[in-house]
């Protein structure tokens, strides 16, 4: 990989040029010791022209139809103040290298913007004067977006800049390109400080601000500095004000609109193609050191190749890691006859993420126990389902689940107690084999929407566009005694995704076969195509 160039690089490599043969340079001046660059004038004006211009695509995006609406409901919880919403920075992963920049989900939702555009951006929505004819239509804010200016060919910043200079990174959209894809008035990422403090003040009619703290810490310091500076100088009032901001954008995301469905549907559609890959992969695989890892690997490129990443760690747990409920090391032996758990899914270019979990039998046939175990999670499963109606809430999906997984763990004997009294508040034995949650709600994250209140999530009844998933298990360790030593490490998930419509809800990953019968024959299907 290409190292990076920074200020103290050049620093160091104008002392390593002046320094005479033999002239003895401290460790602690090496910032970096792999490369001298040239920097001098000369340099600078070769590298800068010679070029023929790379002009980026623009074309407006399908999201930016829906990005006014979004951005006229998130105001009116807010009239007179202003609103920050960072895109947040790349992370480091180790010493110069960084992960891929995903952009921060409230971010990505007001902007429309996936994919890795815009790292350092900031969406300002800035409240309009009351007086205002914008105003009396009944607008209240009018929205910029601040973002590096592209460092093209004409730029040092071209050569210099490892992460916006197209001679590192290529051609990227800047000013005038996110203006035409987002629809939003865009400027220059040097005039957000002013933007920012214009106005500000504690006094009637002064305006406040409030910023998605977490996104982008060197702008929610900046934020503060400005109401440090104009009157608003509690740390705690001013971290209440930026919670709320963050509650009300994850509540907005709970209904989805035509434009998030069809991406739902997307990346569900990608995620069944993922599946299919590791099934093509799984024969080859049985048997075989870190065999969970090539079947990860299979998943995973299809990701990349239909999408922009997968939306959350891979789980590919076999035989006792199955139980393990975030088993994400994928380091085991997939072997033939054990159950194989697979949690994964796409994430589209525009961030919307599946959810998705299978268990498979790993030689293409269930045993008796085996599909007694798997039925009766498809059967808690289908409890959900039909509890998910319009006005019901997400504790009716639990409790239908719930009772389901209670009565049929009763009826093998391993229930140490009755039905009523697992189910009841003070018992919740049955919860040992069923410890996690077995719905929620689902889009730019895989748990979306997590910033909501309680009684907006948990306690609030469920509406046409919500999008969640349905996802009951069993779980039985390989350590657990309380179980028959033949239930010990298989585990169960299945995990569907849902769309709550008019008419009630609606499996939109119905065409990821589930039933044991037709789970055997996908098997068997893309097993062949494999050969």
């Amino acid at each position: 990989m290409s190292d990076v160039i920074t200020d103290k690089d050049r620093e160091y490599e104008a002392r390593e040029a002046a320094a005479a043969p033999g002239d003895d340079q401290p460790n602690a001046d090496r910032v970096n010791n792999r490369t001298l660059r040239p920097t001098g004038e000369t340099f600078r004006e070769f590298m800068t022209t010679g070029w023929d211009n790379q002009e980026p695509a623009i074309e407006p995006l399908e999201s930016s139809k829906y990005i006014g609406a979004r951005l006229k409901a998130l105001g009116a919880h807010f009239p007179g103040e202003r609103l920050v919403i960072p895109a947040g920075q790349p992370k480091v992963r180790n010493n110069d290298c960084d992960y891929a920049f995903r952009p921060d989900t409230t971010f990505a939702y007001y902007t429309g913007l996936g994919q890795d555009y815009e790292a350092g951006a900031v969406l300002v929505l800035n409240p309009v004067d009351p007086d205002s004819p914008e105003a009396k239509a009944g607008q209240t804010h009018t929205a910029e977006l601040f973002v590096a200016p592209r460092a093209d060919n004409s730029t040092a910043d071209y050569y210099t800049n490892a992460h916006y200079g197209e001679y590192w990174v290529g051609p990227r959209a800047g000013v005038k390109e996110l203006a035409a894809m987002t629809g939003l008035e865009t400027h220059d990422i040097a005039q957000l400080a002013d933007a920012l403090s214009k106005d500000v003040g504690a006094e009637a009619g002064a305006v406040r601000v409030r910023v998605v703290r977490e996104a982008d810490p060197a702008i929610t310091a900046m934020v503060e500095g400005v109401r440090e500076a104009n009157g608003f100088a509690d740390p705690d009032s001013n971290t209440a004000a930026d919670d709320k901001l963050h509650e009300v954008a994850a509540e907005a995301r709970m209904t989805k609109d035509a434009y998030e469905i069809g991406e739902m549907r997307k990346a569900i559609a990608a995620t069944k193609r993922g599946f299919d890959h590791i099934l093509m992969k799984l024969p080859e695989a049985l048997d075989q050191p870190r065999s969970e890892r090539m079947l990860e690997g299979a998943f995973n490129a299809v990701s990349r190749e239909d999408g922009n990443e997968v939306g959350y760690d891979t789980i590919i747990a076999s035989g006792p890691h199955a139980p393990i409920l975030h088993w994400m090391r994928n380091t085991g032996v997939v072997k033939s006859g054990d159950m194989l758990l697979i949690d994964a899914g796409v994430e589209t270019d525009s961030l919307y993420t599946a959810d998705i979990t299978r268990t498979f039998p790993t030689n293409g046939h269930f045993t008796p126990l085996q599909k007694e175990i798997y039925c009766t999670v498809l059967r808690a499963q289908a409890a959900g389902f039909e509890a998910a109606q319009v006005g019901a809430t997400y504790s009716d999906i639990h409790h239908a689940v719930m009772r389901v997984l209670a009565e049929q763990l009763h009826a093998w004997g391993i229930l140490p107690v009755s039905v009523e009294e697992s189910l009841s508040p003070e018992g919740q034995q049955h919860r040992r084999w069923h410890a996690c949650g077995c719905a929620h709600h689902l889009g730019l994250d895989v748990h979306d929407c997590a910033q909501a209140r309680y009684e907006s999530y948990q306690g609030a009844e469920i509406r046409p566009g919500m999008i969640f998933t349905i996802e009951p298990g069993l779980y039985f360790k390989e350590n657990d005694l309380l179980v028959p030593p033949e239930f010990r490490g298989i585990g169960v998930r299945i995990e569907d995704d849902v769309l709550m419509t008019e008419q009630g809800p609606e499996w939109l990953s119905i065409d990821i076969p589930k039933k044991p019968e037709d789970v055997e024959q996908w098997m068997a299907a893309m097993a062949a195509k494999a050969r």
